[in-house]
């Protein structure tokens, strides 16, 4: 699917995606929704992802900014619905460089943060990837280990549903409902053989979340990645 005549606002790579899903009760993220748009339920549940990827060769407006072409981000988001549209709402962001935060927060009013944060891989007949973050002088991490053997998931597969969404809302300034497009092809998936975390949602995301730390994933999702384009749409 094209652009529709929108104009593209960011370009980047996204690659390396691990996307933890819980399932939950629909009542813990109804203060989180933006006007106009419903929770995606599904078997009387709503979801959410914890999502950890690397941006790589990121332009804003076709344009490097110094300092911030290549970075991790660390995100925690929802599933939502705007009449047959699919898409998701961003509860918090994390990334590594101040200029990254105070753009989002300017152009999208999203709730980004700057911290410190690394990651690590290695590429062999398996793949091992370790995000690590610093909240309140504590550290935690986000390990997943997978074949290297990449495939694509069937589309009535959980795994296709989760990474595979286009739209995404958020609030304005204003109370206004935000819209935006991802583009992107399918992404192919890395099989799962391991996955380890110490994250206390709590602690990083605030005591409203503190309930996720009892919740074993409903799926576990490591994503190869590819070039995107975000192209801004408008308000309603």
């Amino acid at each position: 699917m094209s652009g529709s005549g929108h104009k593209v606002f960011l370009s980047a790579k996204w690659e390396n995606l691990i996307l933890v899903t819980y399932k939950t009760d629909p009542e813990f993220l109804k203060p989180y929704l933006p006007e106009g748009l419903e929770l995606d339920i599904i078997e009387g549940g709503a979801f959410l992802s914890l999502v950890a990827f690397d941006f790589i060769d990121t332009k804003v407006k076709g344009i490097h900014i110094p300092f911030n072409v290549n970075f991790p981000e660390i995100n925690l988001r929802f599933y939502v619905k705007n009449k047959e549209q699919r898409g998701v709402v961003f509860v918090r962001e994390f990334v590594p460089n101040h200029l990254t935060v105070i753009g989002a927060n300017i152009f999208f009013n999203e709730n980004y943060k700057c911290i410190n944060m690394k990651n690590e891989i290695s590429f062999g007949e398996e793949i091992i990837l370790m995000h690590t973050i610093e909240i309140n002088s504590k550290e935690y991490y986000i390990k997943i280990q997978g074949k290297n053997k990449p495939f694509m998931p069937a589309e009535n597969s959980a795994e296709h549903f989760f990474k595979e969404h286009e739209w995404g809302f958020g609030t304005t300034r204003s109370g206004k409902t935000l819209m935006y497009r991802v583009e992107h092809p399918c992404w192919e998936v890395y099989p799962v053989t391991d996955f380890e975390t110490n994250i206390d949602y709590g602690e990083v995301y605030g005591n409203h979340w503190k309930f996720l730390n009892g919740h074993n994933p409903y799926n576990i999702t490591f994503a190869k990645g590819s070039a995107i384009k975000v192209y801004e749409v408008g308000t309603f």
